[in-house]
């Protein structure tokens, strides 16, 4: 006889990061769908964190964590406590820190089904270390994209029932060609001219120096164009000493945190990802169901979505020049670049909608509590 589950799941999920940017947003979007799916679900996270502030606009039920490292010891008991109270069947860890404060509490409490889900395809500083955090502190590991997950099969010895690739879902009738436009340039100045804009949170890894260094060379080459950067982070500073430095203000605009990212998709002749490590970036995919022209890096999980010659196009991380010749090619042959975003849409609809990531991790979840 089949056994039916008396009552909802409860999911608990943690992140000690501070900033915003894909990784927790797909937190609050896997919390909000099985939040609609009925489930019970809770947020774990440092209480003047972003995505603290913003789970109560989206309606998820918060805890504060306190991760400082002299509370070690205290914060991984308050929260056992705090565990053994919720009864979660489901506790999910996402960076580092709360990985061991949580995943330890989580072993204290006696979770049935602890998740560790990496999002980045970086280097492991300590492999003898991580392994513990991968292993000993989680039943499962998930992944962003397939190159992450072949790495720590290979780095931890991981068998394959150990570790999924789950990559983010998106909204696909939020994120599509149709609806409104941010007007990001004034309309006043030159409004011919194509916009190429990168999305993502203001961190190193991002790419942004790439992305300015292109933008120069187009210019230099008499080539008109405005480069938008939509995102905050702590390298705000950064990002601008690299703009006075490459004197590219007059046609490069820092526009800080945009809301409505759909809307700005729609605004963009060209969207770049030309990050140094990534996992299966959620913004492309969102580009992609937007049908905005996609060129990105060819590292982590970018070549697993934005396929050269089929969905976008792909230039050699950190090489500025290919950028520019890449984002070029994009805007001179419209009809193949055309083709390739009905096709990115097409990909996105079948294989990463937001209802496709929540199966496929409803069906791991019953993998592990089949009752």
């Amino acid at each position: 006889m089949t056994q039916v589950r008396k009552r909802p799941w409860r999911i608990v999920h943690s992140e000690s990061e501070i900033g915003w940017g894909g990784q927790e947003r797909r937190i609050l979007a896997e919390l909000g769908g099985f939040q609609q799916r009925g489930c019970d679900i809770c947020l774990l996270a440092a209480p003047h964190g972003l995505i603290y502030e913003r789970s109560t606009r989206a309606g998820i039920p918060r805890h504060p964590l306190n991760v400082a490292k002299w509370r070690f010891p205290i914060t991984v008991l308050e929260t056992a406590r705090w565990l053994r109270r919720q009864r979660p069947d489901i506790l999910n860890t996402h960076s580092s820190r709360d990985g061991w404060y949580v995943g330890l509490a989580g072993r204290l409490a006696g979770v049935p089904l602890i998740l560790r889900t990496r999002h980045i395809d970086a280097a492991i500083r300590n492999r003898w270390l991580s392994r513990r955090a991968y292993t000993t502190l989680a039943d499962h590991v998930m992944t962003t994209s397939q190159k992450i997950t072949d790495h720590f099969q290979q780095l931890f010895r991981l068998p394959p029932d150990r570790v999924s690739t789950v990559s983010t879902g998106v909204d696909v009738d939020l994120f599509s060609p149709s609806g409104p436009k941010s007007s990001l340039w004034p309309e006043t100045d030159h409004p011919e001219w194509p916009v190429i804009g990168i999305i993502s949170v203001l961190r190193r890894g991002k790419g942004h120096k790439t992305f300015l260094e292109a933008a120069r060379m187009l210019h230099d080459a008499g080539w008109s164009a405005h480069f938008v950067i939509v995102g905050e982070g702590l390298s705000r500073p950064m990002v601008e000493q690299h703009v006075a430095e490459l004197r590219v203000g007059d046609y490069v605009k820092l526009l800080g945190h945009h809301e409505d990212v759909p809307a700005v998709l729609r605004s963009l002749d060209v969207m770049v990802i030309p990050s140094l490590h990534e996992g299966i970036p959620q913004i492309g995919l969102q580009a992609l169901a937007c049908q905005t022209p996609v060129v990105g890096s060819n590292v982590g999980g970018i070549p697993e979505i934005i396929r050269p010659g089929e969905t976008g196009r792909l230039f050699p991380a950190g090489e500025a020049a290919a950028l520019a010749s890449a984002v070029r090619e994009t805007l001179e042959n419209p009809a193949a670049t055309r083709a390739m975003t009905e096709r990115g849409r097409a990909m996105v609809v079948a294989n990463h909608s937001l209802d496709t990531m929540l199966n496929t991790l409803e069906a791991l979840y019953r993998r592990y509590l089949p009752a």
